[in-house]
């Protein structure tokens, strides 16, 4: 068999292997493919695995050997997956593989904001302390977590984490959930979305992007919000109205945006990458080298698994 990778580099650098699946067939991995570059380098593939390089329906049709999609990742919105079912091609994904990492980055840019260390930390060495006239000092708020409520959009595997986390603070929890609300944890109570917008002192999007959370945080979403409230992204970057959020930022209706994702990936005109309350990390949340490994391990197990016959995680 002929395994083709299209875009290696982001899920595996170099400080992890692809040697096993070396056993299964002959292996090519591309750092990167451009969208022109797609079909000739796919096109003596039976197995083809992708991160971000899209695999339509008129990719799909030039390719007569594929057999099957390994996409490196949990979302697979960058294959056809109709086309491919038509053609009898097995699309795969790799489940759940970021939870804890993800759910390390919303309090990563949440405690950011309610700790600054990193501020304190660089005035320090620029001698900031040693000048104190005091044992202390700080010139920005410093919060308390303990009592405050924390939103959640979502509560599958990551959004069920991060209220984990978030009651272990000590936070007020609430939810914009499908579940039942006698389904849900102790501590979690299920409110609709009007509610959880005025209540929330902390906001995190935690849902699938559909149609009909496409822009859930926009212009009329954000005048429910508390001026002081702030918002987290770690989901899907077109989720949020980036526009409307650098508005509110601005006119002050808004504490801070944090986010992990953009609506364009990389940004090129953003707003929100110029202003001093957006905190923007670049789509960094699942990138542990222990999410990594996961996730790099369950693509390969998939792929075994459909050599074997038994084919696992398909979509």
């Amino acid at each position: 068999m002929n395994i083709v990778i299209l875009d290696g580099f982001t899920s595996n650098p170099g400080d992890l292997s692809w040697k096993a699946l070396e056993e299964l067939g002959n292996v090519t991995v591309y750092e990167r493919t451009k969208a022109c570059e797609t079909i000739a380098r796919a096109a003596e593939a039976d197995i083809i695995l992708t991160n971000k390089v899209v695999l339509g329906k008129e990719e799909i049709a030039q390719l007569p050997r594929l057999q099957y999609i390994g996409v490196l990742a949990t979302g697979y919105n960058v294959v056809d997956i109709q086309e491919a079912h038509q053609r009898g091609i097995i699309v795969t994904n790799v489940p759940a593989y970021s939870t804890e990492s993800v759910a390390q980055m919303v309090f990563a840019h949440l405690l950011t904001l309610t700790n600054r260390t990193e501020h304190y930390a660089i005035q320090n060495r620029k001698g900031r302390w040693t000048s104190s006239q005091d044992f202390c000092y700080w010139d920005t708020p410093l919060t308390e977590l303990a009592g405050k409520t924390f939103g959640i959009v979502g509560l599958g595997h990551i959004g069920s984490r991060v209220a984990q986390i978030a009651l272990a603070f000590g936070m007020k929890v609430r939810a914009l959930t499908s579940k039942a609300a006698d389904a849900l944890p102790e501590g979690i109570e299920k409110v609709d979305l009007n509610e959880l917008l005025a209540s929330s002192d902390i906001l995190s999007l935690h849902c699938p992007l559909t149609d009909n959370t496409y822009h859930l945080i926009n212009s009329e979403t954000l005048a429910l919000m508390k001026p002081t409230a702030i918002i987290i992204n770690t989901g899907r970057g077109p989720l949020v109205d980036d526009k409307a959020v650098a508005e509110a930022l601005e006119q002050k209706a808004l504490a801070a945006y944090c986010a992990d994702v953009l609506t364009e990936e990389p940004p090129k005109d953003n707003p929100l990458l110029s202003l001093s309350n957006a905190y923007i990390t670049p789509h960094i949340a699942w990138a542990t080298t222990e999410a990594r490994t996961r996730l790099v391990q369950v693509a390969i197990d998939n792929v075994c698994a459909f050599a074997n016959g038994h084919p696992q995680n398909v979509v």
